[in-house]
């Protein structure tokens, strides 16, 4: 088969590395790709959110099967261009990811639906936003209603910093995203993710993951779009992944197909989990980043004949072959990320790290010019492996970040500490 994959970060790395592994992979283009995917795909510059120009390039190409990695082109309607030029593709409609691209209108697929979520009111005017946090008090959380780039999240653990959220949301700070805002109580608990490949009507979970949304060690400073990531979570026991699935994510694909919005593709469940009570926190509608690399990286070659699945509308009877293994991913980013951060510095050591079903590193953000790799975004490159358990495949992770030559980077040092805790 001829595969398109859309996308340039470490999500779409990770996905062209698995789907490579496959025998039903003839060719693998990756739009518009980066310096660690050029060496394993060929990579095409296309305008990703272009719909029209996605479904031209694939139909030029004799593309079989596409993948769309981000959250933007599917809020874009990509998936749907291809399907009306009769080009297969794992992503939702335009109308379905908006359980990604609005947060108010999850929210009322999860009312609808009865699933447990915090309780939560949507405004699109300042004053009245502000006026409900002074009513409802601290902690709290604020939310641009639409796409942010993962940034658009503010837990405010005091009123104050609630009330700036707010000011800097309706200023512009997230841009249209910020249009409305929606506030959530605060929920307490472990926060863990669960991926889900939907095909309209049947469900099949395909991992757990948790990763680290704060910059510093000990998760403290502002949020990034992950700086770590391990899998399985051990807070979604195969009890809380039970209920997580019967009470949040099958409702919420039945309501999805009751209003006429059948869900294909990745659904990313981010659960927050209290005494085995999952909630649900939020849906993204494809998978995450760093979650994606830890979870390919344990699923390898099958990766590729699950997503087959889900975008044929076959998962019915379809099983995922889990290994009992871990694996872990450590982000390297340039200093300053999540804020400023200069772009260009050159990246050593690359060429002497190990690649194999056990040990991958990544590429996030980097660009090649005159033979030399240079750091081309905020989060730079994944250095991820895994192992018989966490701890080896720790001690893998961090081998490949210490054989990397970056001074201009700088990586968290703790990423699993939560679950290697007195382990």
């Amino acid at each position: 088969m001829n595969i398109l994959i859309l996308g340039g970060g470490g999500r779409e790395h990770a996905l062209a590395w698995a789907v490579m592994q496959n025998p039903k992979c003839d060719k693998l283009i990756v739009a518009p790709g980066n310096a660690g995917i050029a060496r394993i795909a060929e990579c095409a510059a296309l305008d990703i959110n272009d719909a029209g120009a996605v479904a031209e390039f694939a139909q030029a190409q004799a593309i079989d099967f596409v993948i769309i990695g981000p959250e933007a082109p599917l809020a874009a309607g990509v998936a749907d261009r291809l399907r009306e030029a009769g080009i297969l593709v794992l992503g939702p409609s335009a109308a379905a990811a908006r359980l990604e691209a609005s947060k108010s209108f999850t929210k009322q697929i999860c009312d609808a639906a009865g699933v447990p979520t915090a309780a939560w009111a949507r405004f699109s005017d300042a004053q009245a936003a502000k006026a409900h946090v002074r009513a409802r008090g601290a902690p709290i959380v604020v939310k641009a209603d639409g796409l942010a780039a993962g940034k658009g999240v503010v837990v405010a653990m005091d009123e104050a910093s609630a009330l700036a959220a707010i000011d800097d949301m309706f200023g512009g700070a997230f841009g249209s995203a910020g249009a409305e805002v929606v506030i959530e109580e605060f929920m307490e608990g472990e926060e863990a993710s669960l991926f889900v490949l939907c095909d309209g009507r049947d469900i099949l979970s395909v991992g757990t993951a948790q990763d680290h949304k704060r910059v510093g060690e000990g998760d403290t400073g502002p949020n990034t779009g992950g700086m770590g990531a391990y899998s399985p979570a051990p807070v979604l026991s195969q009890e809380v992944e039970r209920r997580a699935m019967e009470e949040i994510i099958r409702p919420t694909i039945d309501e999805m197909a009751r209003r006429g919005i059948p869900y294909t593709g990745v659904l990313y469940a981010g659960l927050m989990i209290r005494d085995g009570q999952p909630r649900l926190v939020e849906y993204n509608v494809r998978f995450g980043d760093p979650e994606c690399q830890v979870l390919m990286m344990r699923l390898g070659a099958q990766a590729f004949d699950l997503m087959h699945a889900a975008a044929e509308r076959r998962l019915a009877g379809v099983r995922v072959n889990w290994a009992d293994d871990h694996a872990m991913t450590v982000v390297l980013a340039a200093k300053g990320y999540p804020g400023a951060y200069e772009k260009g510095s050159e990246i050593g050591g690359l060429e002497g790290l190990p690649e194999s079903s056990f040990e991958m590193c990544f590429h996030a953000g980097t660009a090649e010019g005159d033979g030399r790799i240079v750091a081309a975004g905020g989060r730079v490159l994944n250095a991820t492996a895994r192992g018989a358990s966490l701890r080896e495949a720790r001690e893998r992770a961090y081998a490949m970040v210490d054989a990397i030559h970056w001074p201009e980077g700088f990586c968290r040092r703790d990423i699993g500490w939560r679950a290697l805790q007195g382990g």
